[in-house]
Protein backbone atom coordinates (compact mmCIF):
# COMPACT_ATOMS: atom_id res chain seq x y z
CA UNK A 1 0.00 0.00 0.00
CA UNK A 2 1.43 3.32 -1.08
CA UNK A 3 1.72 6.00 1.60
CA UNK A 4 -0.69 8.83 1.48
CA UNK A 5 0.21 12.47 0.98
CA UNK A 6 -0.19 13.22 4.64
CA UNK A 7 2.10 10.36 5.61
CA UNK A 8 4.75 11.62 3.16
CA UNK A 9 4.58 15.14 4.71
CA UNK A 10 5.00 13.76 8.25
CA UNK A 11 8.06 11.74 7.19
CA UNK A 12 9.64 14.81 5.56
CA UNK A 13 9.14 16.96 8.69
CA UNK A 14 10.58 14.22 10.89
CA UNK A 15 13.69 13.90 8.68
CA UNK A 16 14.17 17.69 8.70
CA UNK A 17 13.99 17.79 12.52
CA UNK A 18 16.56 15.08 12.87
CA UNK A 19 18.95 16.94 10.51
CA UNK A 20 18.55 20.18 12.42
CA UNK A 21 19.26 18.41 15.71
CA UNK A 22 22.45 16.88 14.34
CA UNK A 23 23.60 20.25 13.00
CA UNK A 24 23.14 21.84 16.45
CA UNK A 25 25.28 19.20 18.09
CA UNK A 26 28.11 19.85 15.63
CA UNK A 27 28.25 23.59 16.56
CA UNK A 28 29.23 23.07 20.22
CA UNK A 29 32.49 25.19 20.66
CA UNK A 30 35.80 23.46 21.41
CA UNK A 31 37.48 24.20 24.74
CA UNK A 32 40.95 24.80 23.17
CA UNK A 33 41.40 26.90 20.06
CA UNK A 34 44.76 27.40 18.36
CA UNK A 35 45.91 31.01 18.28
CA UNK A 36 45.43 32.59 14.84
CA UNK A 37 48.51 33.43 12.87
CA UNK A 38 47.01 36.80 11.92
CA UNK A 39 44.84 39.18 13.86
CA UNK A 40 41.38 39.12 12.27
CA UNK A 41 39.95 42.40 11.15
CA UNK A 42 36.63 41.62 12.80
CA UNK A 43 36.54 40.05 16.21
CA UNK A 44 34.18 37.09 16.34
CA UNK A 45 31.21 37.34 18.55
CA UNK A 46 31.85 35.68 21.87
CA UNK A 47 29.20 33.27 22.98
CA UNK A 48 28.63 32.92 26.68
CA UNK A 49 28.21 29.39 27.77
CA UNK A 50 26.32 28.99 30.99
CA UNK A 51 27.65 26.06 32.93
CA UNK A 52 25.71 24.29 35.53
CA UNK A 53 26.40 25.47 39.07
CA UNK A 54 28.86 23.20 40.80
CA UNK A 55 29.04 23.24 44.58
CA UNK A 56 32.54 24.02 45.75
CA UNK A 57 34.29 21.41 47.79
CA UNK A 58 34.84 22.63 51.31
CA UNK A 59 38.54 22.31 52.30
CA UNK A 60 39.35 20.31 55.36
CA UNK A 61 40.07 22.77 58.15
CA UNK A 62 43.26 21.90 60.06
CA UNK A 63 44.40 23.94 63.02
CA UNK A 64 47.38 26.12 62.04
CA UNK A 65 49.54 27.66 64.76
CA UNK A 66 49.82 31.40 64.28
CA UNK A 67 53.41 32.78 64.29
CA UNK A 68 54.31 34.66 67.41
CA UNK A 69 54.91 38.34 67.08
CA UNK A 70 58.61 39.09 66.44
CA UNK A 71 59.82 41.13 69.36
CA UNK A 72 62.92 43.31 68.90
CA UNK A 73 66.02 41.59 70.32
CA UNK A 74 67.47 43.75 73.03
CA UNK A 75 71.27 43.95 72.91
CA UNK A 76 72.95 42.86 76.10
CA UNK A 77 73.59 45.67 78.55
CA UNK A 78 76.85 44.06 79.71
CA UNK A 79 79.84 43.77 77.36
CA UNK A 80 80.81 40.45 78.98
CA UNK A 81 77.49 38.91 77.90
CA UNK A 82 78.08 40.12 74.35
CA UNK A 83 81.56 38.61 74.33
CA UNK A 84 80.25 35.26 75.59
CA UNK A 85 77.60 35.22 72.86
CA UNK A 86 80.31 35.55 70.22
CA UNK A 87 82.57 32.71 71.38
CA UNK A 88 83.28 30.61 68.29
CA UNK A 89 86.70 28.99 68.73
CA UNK A 90 86.99 25.32 69.68
CA UNK A 91 87.89 24.87 73.32
CA UNK A 92 91.32 23.61 74.26
CA UNK A 93 91.33 21.17 77.13
CA UNK A 94 94.59 20.01 78.66
CA UNK A 95 96.69 20.29 81.80
CA UNK A 96 98.29 23.54 80.66
CA UNK A 97 94.86 25.18 80.58
CA UNK A 98 94.13 23.97 84.10
CA UNK A 99 97.50 25.26 85.22
CA UNK A 100 96.77 28.75 83.87
CA UNK A 101 93.27 28.70 85.33
CA UNK A 102 94.75 28.08 88.75
CA UNK A 103 97.33 30.82 88.20
CA UNK A 104 94.75 33.46 87.32
CA UNK A 105 92.24 32.28 89.91
CA UNK A 106 94.85 32.69 92.64
CA UNK A 107 95.26 36.35 91.64
CA UNK A 108 91.79 37.93 91.77
CA UNK A 109 93.23 41.43 92.24
CA UNK A 110 95.25 41.04 89.07
CA UNK A 111 92.16 39.96 87.12
CA UNK A 112 90.22 42.91 88.47
CA UNK A 113 92.96 45.39 87.48
CA UNK A 114 93.16 43.93 83.97
CA UNK A 115 89.42 43.96 83.43
CA UNK A 116 89.06 47.48 84.82
CA UNK A 117 91.74 48.69 82.43
CA UNK A 118 89.98 47.01 79.52
CA UNK A 119 86.73 48.98 79.92
CA UNK A 120 88.07 51.79 77.71
CA UNK A 121 88.83 49.50 74.79
CA UNK A 122 86.64 46.37 74.84
CA UNK A 123 83.60 47.78 73.08
CA UNK A 124 85.63 49.00 70.13
CA UNK A 125 87.48 45.68 69.81
CA UNK A 126 84.27 43.62 69.98
CA UNK A 127 82.64 45.88 67.38
CA UNK A 128 85.55 45.33 65.01
CA UNK A 129 85.55 41.57 65.58
CA UNK A 130 81.84 41.28 64.87
CA UNK A 131 82.14 43.47 61.80
CA UNK A 132 84.80 41.08 60.46
CA UNK A 133 82.87 37.97 61.61
CA UNK A 134 85.73 36.89 63.86
CA UNK A 135 85.46 35.01 67.19
CA UNK A 136 85.01 37.34 70.15
CA UNK A 137 87.54 35.30 72.15
CA UNK A 138 90.12 37.40 70.34
CA UNK A 139 88.94 40.44 72.29
CA UNK A 140 90.57 38.78 75.29
CA UNK A 141 94.00 38.47 73.63
CA UNK A 142 95.30 41.81 75.01
CA UNK A 143 94.87 40.30 78.47
CA UNK A 144 97.60 37.85 77.48
CA UNK A 145 99.75 40.27 75.52
CA UNK A 146 99.83 43.37 77.70
CA UNK A 147 97.19 43.14 80.43
CA UNK A 148 95.41 45.81 78.36
CA UNK A 149 98.17 48.36 78.87
CA UNK A 150 98.58 50.31 75.60
CA UNK A 151 101.94 51.70 76.73
CA UNK A 152 103.46 48.31 77.55
CA UNK A 153 106.91 47.63 76.07
CA UNK A 154 108.53 44.20 76.22
CA UNK A 155 112.22 43.43 76.60
CA UNK A 156 112.20 42.52 72.89
CA UNK A 157 110.86 46.03 72.02
CA UNK A 158 107.31 44.87 71.27
CA UNK A 159 104.97 47.73 72.11
CA UNK A 160 101.33 48.49 72.71
CA UNK A 161 98.20 46.67 73.72
CA UNK A 162 98.70 44.07 70.96
CA UNK A 163 102.52 43.97 71.34
CA UNK A 164 103.77 44.65 67.83
CA UNK A 165 107.46 44.40 67.04
CA UNK A 166 108.82 47.38 65.06
CA UNK A 167 109.19 45.45 61.78
CA UNK A 168 105.76 43.83 62.01
CA UNK A 169 104.18 47.15 62.90
CA UNK A 170 105.78 48.73 59.86
CA UNK A 171 104.52 45.87 57.66
CA UNK A 172 100.96 46.58 58.82
CA UNK A 173 101.34 50.33 58.24
CA UNK A 174 101.77 51.44 61.85
CA UNK A 175 103.71 54.72 61.79
CA UNK A 176 106.70 54.90 64.12
CA UNK A 177 108.62 58.17 64.43
CA UNK A 178 109.65 60.75 67.01
CA UNK A 179 106.12 62.18 67.22
CA UNK A 180 104.01 59.06 67.48
CA UNK A 181 104.13 55.28 67.66
CA UNK A 182 100.92 53.81 66.27
CA UNK A 183 101.78 50.41 67.75
CA UNK A 184 100.41 51.99 70.93
CA UNK A 185 97.39 53.58 69.25
CA UNK A 186 94.03 52.07 70.26
CA UNK A 187 92.30 52.17 66.88
CA UNK A 188 95.40 51.77 64.72
CA UNK A 189 96.91 48.80 66.57
CA UNK A 190 93.54 47.02 66.81
CA UNK A 191 93.07 47.33 63.07
CA UNK A 192 96.58 45.97 62.43
CA UNK A 193 96.21 43.12 64.95
CA UNK A 194 92.94 41.90 63.45
CA UNK A 195 94.40 42.20 59.95
CA UNK A 196 97.31 40.06 61.07
CA UNK A 197 95.14 37.47 62.79
CA UNK A 198 92.90 37.17 59.74
CA UNK A 199 95.96 36.74 57.54
CA UNK A 200 97.31 33.99 59.81
CA UNK A 201 93.95 32.21 59.96
CA UNK A 202 93.77 32.24 56.16
CA UNK A 203 97.26 30.73 56.06
CA UNK A 204 96.71 27.90 58.54
CA UNK A 205 92.93 27.45 58.57
CA UNK A 206 92.91 27.04 62.34
CA UNK A 207 92.59 29.67 65.07
CA UNK A 208 94.91 27.91 67.51
CA UNK A 209 97.66 27.72 64.88
CA UNK A 210 96.98 31.35 63.92
CA UNK A 211 97.47 32.38 67.54
CA UNK A 212 100.67 30.36 67.77
CA UNK A 213 101.94 32.16 64.67
CA UNK A 214 100.97 35.52 66.17
CA UNK A 215 103.21 34.74 69.11
CA UNK A 216 105.97 32.69 67.47
CA UNK A 217 105.94 33.88 63.84
CA UNK A 218 104.27 32.33 60.83
CA UNK A 219 107.57 30.98 59.52
CA UNK A 220 108.25 29.09 62.75
CA UNK A 221 104.76 27.55 62.79
CA UNK A 222 105.04 26.62 59.11
CA UNK A 223 108.35 24.85 59.68
CA UNK A 224 106.99 23.02 62.74
CA UNK A 225 104.00 21.80 60.71
CA UNK A 226 106.23 20.66 57.86
CA UNK A 227 108.46 18.78 60.29
CA UNK A 228 105.51 16.99 61.88
CA UNK A 229 104.04 16.15 58.50
CA UNK A 230 107.31 14.64 57.31
CA UNK A 231 107.50 12.54 60.46
CA UNK A 232 103.88 11.40 60.17
CA UNK A 233 102.88 13.26 63.35
CA UNK A 234 99.79 15.30 64.15
CA UNK A 235 99.30 18.83 62.83
CA UNK A 236 97.32 20.42 65.65
CA UNK A 237 98.53 23.10 68.02
CA UNK A 238 99.00 20.67 70.91
CA UNK A 239 101.07 18.29 68.79
CA UNK A 240 103.67 20.80 67.57
CA UNK A 241 107.08 21.20 69.16
CA UNK A 242 107.41 24.84 70.17
CA UNK A 243 109.00 27.13 72.77
CA UNK A 244 107.40 27.23 76.21
CA UNK A 245 106.10 30.76 75.69
CA UNK A 246 104.12 29.65 72.64
CA UNK A 247 103.12 26.35 74.26
CA UNK A 248 101.46 28.30 77.07
CA UNK A 249 100.07 31.02 74.80
CA UNK A 250 96.77 29.47 73.72
CA UNK A 251 96.21 27.78 77.13
CA UNK A 252 96.47 31.25 78.69
CA UNK A 253 93.80 32.59 76.36
CA UNK A 254 91.62 29.54 76.98
CA UNK A 255 91.99 30.00 80.75
CA UNK A 256 90.92 33.65 80.52
CA UNK A 257 88.03 32.63 78.25
CA UNK A 258 86.87 30.08 80.83
CA UNK A 259 87.05 32.66 83.62
CA UNK A 260 85.10 35.23 81.59
CA UNK A 261 82.54 32.56 80.66
CA UNK A 262 81.93 31.45 84.25
CA UNK A 263 83.58 33.84 86.71
CA UNK A 264 81.66 32.36 89.63
CA UNK A 265 83.50 29.05 89.16
CA UNK A 266 86.80 30.80 89.74
CA UNK A 267 85.66 33.25 92.42
CA UNK A 268 86.50 36.05 90.00
CA UNK A 269 84.80 39.43 90.03
CA UNK A 270 84.27 41.14 86.71
CA UNK A 271 83.48 44.85 86.73
CA UNK A 272 80.26 45.90 85.05
CA UNK A 273 81.17 47.35 81.66
CA UNK A 274 78.40 48.85 79.59
CA UNK A 275 77.83 47.58 76.08
CA UNK A 276 78.28 51.13 74.84
CA UNK A 277 81.12 53.06 73.16
CA UNK A 278 83.56 54.44 75.70
CA UNK A 279 85.23 56.89 73.37
CA UNK A 280 84.44 58.97 70.34
CA UNK A 281 86.73 60.03 67.53
CA UNK A 282 87.03 63.80 67.08
CA UNK A 283 88.68 65.57 64.14
CA UNK A 284 91.28 68.33 64.50
CA UNK A 285 92.68 70.56 61.76
CA UNK A 286 95.36 72.47 63.70
CA UNK A 287 98.29 71.42 65.88
CA UNK A 288 97.33 71.54 69.54
CA UNK A 289 99.19 71.03 72.83
CA UNK A 290 98.27 67.82 74.63
CA UNK A 291 97.58 69.69 77.88
CA UNK A 292 95.29 72.13 76.12
CA UNK A 293 93.38 69.33 74.38
CA UNK A 294 92.84 67.55 77.71
CA UNK A 295 91.72 70.82 79.25
CA UNK A 296 89.24 71.49 76.46
CA UNK A 297 87.78 68.01 76.91
CA UNK A 298 87.66 68.30 80.71
CA UNK A 299 89.65 65.11 81.30
CA UNK A 300 92.82 64.37 83.23
CA UNK A 301 96.13 63.92 81.45
CA UNK A 302 96.16 60.24 82.46
CA UNK A 303 92.73 59.65 80.94
CA UNK A 304 93.67 61.55 77.81
CA UNK A 305 96.88 59.55 77.33
CA UNK A 306 95.03 56.28 77.98
CA UNK A 307 92.97 56.95 74.84
CA UNK A 308 95.79 58.56 72.86
CA UNK A 309 98.90 56.63 73.92
CA UNK A 310 100.61 56.78 70.51
CA UNK A 311 101.63 60.42 71.02
CA UNK A 312 105.09 60.74 72.55
CA UNK A 313 105.48 64.52 72.51
CA UNK A 314 103.63 67.39 74.24
CA UNK A 315 101.92 68.44 71.01
CA UNK A 316 99.42 66.72 68.69
CA UNK A 317 100.22 67.22 65.01
CA UNK A 318 97.05 67.52 62.96
CA UNK A 319 98.85 66.51 59.76
CA UNK A 320 99.82 63.16 61.27
CA UNK A 321 96.99 62.63 63.76
CA UNK A 322 93.87 64.22 62.29
CA UNK A 323 91.65 62.48 64.84
CA UNK A 324 91.92 62.09 68.60
CA UNK A 325 89.93 59.87 70.95
CA UNK A 326 87.92 61.36 73.79
CA UNK A 327 85.47 59.91 76.33
CA UNK A 328 82.04 59.82 74.72
CA UNK A 329 80.51 62.36 77.09
CA UNK A 330 83.43 64.82 76.71
CA UNK A 331 83.63 65.03 72.93
CA UNK A 332 81.02 67.79 72.50
CA UNK A 333 82.65 69.90 75.21
CA UNK A 334 86.00 69.66 73.38
CA UNK A 335 84.49 70.72 70.05
CA UNK A 336 82.72 73.65 71.67
CA UNK A 337 85.91 74.90 73.32
CA UNK A 338 87.83 74.38 70.08
CA UNK A 339 85.37 76.63 68.24
CA UNK A 340 85.80 79.29 70.91
CA UNK A 341 89.57 79.33 70.19
CA UNK A 342 89.27 79.37 66.40
CA UNK A 343 91.42 82.50 66.09
CA UNK A 344 93.76 81.82 68.99
CA UNK A 345 97.02 79.82 69.06
CA UNK A 346 96.68 76.20 70.10
CA UNK A 347 100.24 74.84 69.91
CA UNK A 348 103.44 75.94 71.65
CA UNK A 349 105.69 73.66 69.60
CA UNK A 350 106.79 73.08 66.02
CA UNK A 351 109.41 71.00 64.19
CA UNK A 352 112.89 72.03 63.07
CA UNK A 353 115.27 70.08 60.85
CA UNK A 354 118.92 70.17 61.97
CA UNK A 355 121.02 71.60 59.10
CA UNK A 356 124.28 69.97 60.23
CA UNK A 357 125.59 67.69 62.96
CA UNK A 358 125.83 69.77 66.12
CA UNK A 359 125.83 69.67 69.89
CA UNK A 360 122.62 70.28 71.80
CA UNK A 361 124.12 73.46 73.22
CA UNK A 362 124.67 74.83 69.71
CA UNK A 363 121.17 73.84 68.57
CA UNK A 364 119.60 75.47 71.62
CA UNK A 365 121.14 78.82 70.74
CA UNK A 366 119.80 78.65 67.18
CA UNK A 367 116.23 77.86 68.22
CA UNK A 368 116.43 80.17 71.28
CA UNK A 369 115.66 77.50 73.88
CA UNK A 370 117.39 76.42 77.05
CA UNK A 371 119.67 73.46 76.46
CA UNK A 372 118.10 71.45 79.29
CA UNK A 373 114.59 71.97 77.90
CA UNK A 374 115.70 71.07 74.37
CA UNK A 375 117.34 67.88 75.63
CA UNK A 376 114.35 66.95 77.72
CA UNK A 377 111.62 67.40 75.10
CA UNK A 378 113.66 65.57 72.45
CA UNK A 379 115.26 62.96 74.74
CA UNK A 380 118.82 63.87 73.71
CA UNK A 381 121.29 61.85 75.83
CA UNK A 382 124.22 63.58 77.48
CA UNK A 383 127.47 63.31 75.57
CA UNK A 384 125.62 63.01 72.25
CA UNK A 385 125.29 65.45 69.42
CA UNK A 386 122.37 65.61 66.98
CA UNK A 387 123.11 64.37 63.48
CA UNK A 388 122.36 66.34 60.33
CA UNK A 389 118.82 65.84 58.96
CA UNK A 390 117.34 65.01 62.37
CA UNK A 391 114.06 66.62 63.39
CA UNK A 392 113.77 68.37 66.74
CA UNK A 393 110.67 69.60 68.51
CA UNK A 394 111.26 73.26 69.33
CA UNK A 395 109.34 76.14 70.86
CA UNK A 396 107.38 78.33 68.46
CA UNK A 397 108.99 81.72 67.92
CA UNK A 398 109.87 84.07 65.11
CA UNK A 399 110.10 82.21 61.81
CA UNK A 400 109.46 78.90 63.58
CA UNK A 401 105.77 79.49 64.12
CA UNK A 402 103.92 77.14 61.78
CA UNK A 403 102.08 73.84 62.04
CA UNK A 404 104.19 70.78 61.23
CA UNK A 405 103.94 69.53 57.66
CA UNK A 406 102.53 66.12 56.79
CA UNK A 407 105.91 64.89 55.56
CA UNK A 408 107.63 65.65 58.87
CA UNK A 409 104.65 64.45 60.91
CA UNK A 410 104.86 61.04 59.21
CA UNK A 411 108.61 60.63 58.66
CA UNK A 412 110.51 62.67 61.25
CA UNK A 413 113.42 60.83 62.86
CA UNK A 414 116.27 61.76 65.16
CA UNK A 415 119.74 60.22 65.33
CA UNK A 416 122.79 60.93 67.45
CA UNK A 417 126.56 60.78 67.27
CA UNK A 418 128.83 60.74 70.30
CA UNK A 419 130.58 63.97 71.21
CA UNK A 420 133.56 61.74 72.09
CA UNK A 421 134.76 59.77 69.10
CA UNK A 422 137.19 56.87 68.80
CA UNK A 423 140.60 57.23 67.24
CA UNK A 424 142.53 54.21 65.91
CA UNK A 425 146.17 53.96 66.88
CA UNK A 426 148.76 51.25 66.31
CA UNK A 427 151.12 50.16 69.08
CA UNK A 428 154.01 47.70 69.07
CA UNK A 429 154.05 45.04 71.72
CA UNK A 430 156.98 45.31 74.10
CA UNK A 431 158.54 42.45 76.07
CA UNK A 432 156.25 41.56 78.94
CA UNK A 433 153.14 43.19 77.42
CA UNK A 434 149.84 41.35 77.69
CA UNK A 435 146.32 42.15 76.58
CA UNK A 436 145.52 43.16 80.15
CA UNK A 437 148.50 45.50 80.47
CA UNK A 438 147.73 47.15 77.11
CA UNK A 439 144.06 47.46 78.05
CA UNK A 440 144.90 49.11 81.38
CA UNK A 441 147.37 51.43 79.71
CA UNK A 442 144.81 52.72 77.20
CA UNK A 443 141.67 52.51 79.39
CA UNK A 444 139.95 49.85 77.34
CA UNK A 445 139.20 46.16 77.92
CA UNK A 446 141.14 43.05 76.79
CA UNK A 447 138.07 41.78 74.92
CA UNK A 448 137.95 45.07 72.98
CA UNK A 449 141.55 44.70 71.88
CA UNK A 450 140.95 41.09 70.88
CA UNK A 451 137.87 42.08 68.85
CA UNK A 452 139.58 45.00 67.12
CA UNK A 453 142.45 42.74 66.07
CA UNK A 454 140.42 39.57 65.43
CA UNK A 455 142.36 37.66 68.08
CA UNK A 456 141.03 34.54 69.75
CA UNK A 457 141.35 34.58 73.52
CA UNK A 458 143.41 33.56 75.33
CA UNK A 459 146.26 34.95 73.26
CA UNK A 460 149.98 35.44 73.92
CA UNK A 461 151.39 38.63 72.44
CA UNK A 462 154.78 38.62 70.74
CA UNK A 463 157.29 41.49 71.09
CA UNK A 464 157.20 43.69 67.99
CA UNK A 465 153.64 42.67 67.12
CA UNK A 466 151.44 45.56 65.91
CA UNK A 467 148.15 45.96 67.78
CA UNK A 468 145.31 48.30 66.81
CA UNK A 469 143.60 50.13 69.68
CA UNK A 470 140.72 52.60 69.59
CA UNK A 471 141.17 55.36 72.10
CA UNK A 472 138.69 58.08 73.03
CA UNK A 473 139.17 61.59 71.85
CA UNK A 474 136.98 64.66 71.63
CA UNK A 475 135.53 65.75 68.33
CA UNK A 476 137.28 69.11 68.56
CA UNK A 477 140.82 69.68 67.29
CA UNK A 478 141.99 70.72 70.74
CA UNK A 479 140.63 67.51 72.16
CA UNK A 480 142.37 65.47 69.50
CA UNK A 481 145.73 67.08 70.29
CA UNK A 482 145.29 66.64 74.02
CA UNK A 483 144.32 63.01 73.59
CA UNK A 484 147.33 62.32 71.37
CA UNK A 485 149.69 63.89 73.90
CA UNK A 486 148.18 61.90 76.74
CA UNK A 487 148.41 58.70 74.75
CA UNK A 488 152.04 59.29 73.83
CA UNK A 489 152.87 60.22 77.39
CA UNK A 490 151.19 57.14 78.75
CA UNK A 491 152.94 54.75 76.41
CA UNK A 492 156.44 54.75 74.99
CA UNK A 493 155.08 53.15 71.86
CA UNK A 494 155.06 55.18 68.70
CA UNK A 495 151.85 55.82 66.80
CA UNK A 496 152.42 54.08 63.52
CA UNK A 497 149.07 54.76 61.89
CA UNK A 498 146.45 57.23 62.96
CA UNK A 499 143.26 57.28 60.94
CA UNK A 500 140.63 59.96 60.72
CA UNK A 501 138.45 59.93 63.84
CA UNK A 502 135.52 57.62 63.38
CA UNK A 503 132.06 58.36 64.74
CA UNK A 504 129.70 55.69 65.88
CA UNK A 505 125.98 56.24 65.93
CA UNK A 506 123.95 55.25 68.91
CA UNK A 507 121.38 56.40 71.39
CA UNK A 508 123.08 55.77 74.72
CA UNK A 509 126.22 57.11 76.31
CA UNK A 510 128.93 54.59 77.18
CA UNK A 511 130.73 54.95 80.49
CA UNK A 512 133.80 53.80 78.63
CA UNK A 513 133.60 55.37 75.21
CA UNK A 514 136.38 53.17 73.93
CA UNK A 515 133.97 50.24 73.83
CA UNK A 516 133.06 49.71 70.20
CA UNK A 517 129.38 49.82 69.38
CA UNK A 518 127.97 46.54 68.20
CA UNK A 519 126.85 46.45 64.62
CA UNK A 520 123.17 45.66 64.20
CA UNK A 521 122.40 42.01 63.76
CA UNK A 522 121.32 40.94 60.31
CA UNK A 523 117.58 40.26 60.21
CA UNK A 524 116.42 36.77 59.48
CA UNK A 525 115.32 36.28 55.92
CA UNK A 526 111.54 36.05 55.86
CA UNK A 527 108.91 36.79 53.29
CA UNK A 528 106.82 38.35 56.03
CA UNK A 529 108.07 39.86 59.30
CA UNK A 530 107.44 37.69 62.33
CA UNK A 531 105.90 39.17 65.41
CA UNK A 532 108.34 37.65 67.82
Amino acid sequence: MKPSFIQKRLLTVAALAIALWLTGCAQVPKTEVAAPTQTPEVQPEVQTVVLPEVKAIEPVKTPVSQPKAQLPVEPPADIWVRIRQGFAMPDLENDLVKDREEWYASRPDYILRMTERSRKYLFHIVEELERRNMPTELALLPFIESAFNPEAVSSAKAAGMWQFMPATGKYFDLKQNIFRDERRGVVESTRAALDYLQKLHNMFGDWHLALAAYNWGEGSVGRALAKNKAAGLGLTYSELKMPNETRYYVPKLQAVKNIIAQPENFKARLPYIQNHPYFKSVSITRDIDVKLAANFAGVSMDDFRALNPSMSRPVILAAGTPEILLPWDNAERFLRRLDEHANKPLASWTAWTVPKTMKASEASKIVKMGEAELRSVNTIPKGMQVKQGSTLLVARQGSLDTDVTEHLADNAQISFAPEIVLKRIMVKVQKGDTLMSLANRHDVTPSNIAAWNKLKMPVALKPGQSIAILVPTTSSSKGNKASSKASNKKSSNTVVNARKPQTASGTTTKTKPAVQAKSPAKPKTQTEPAKR
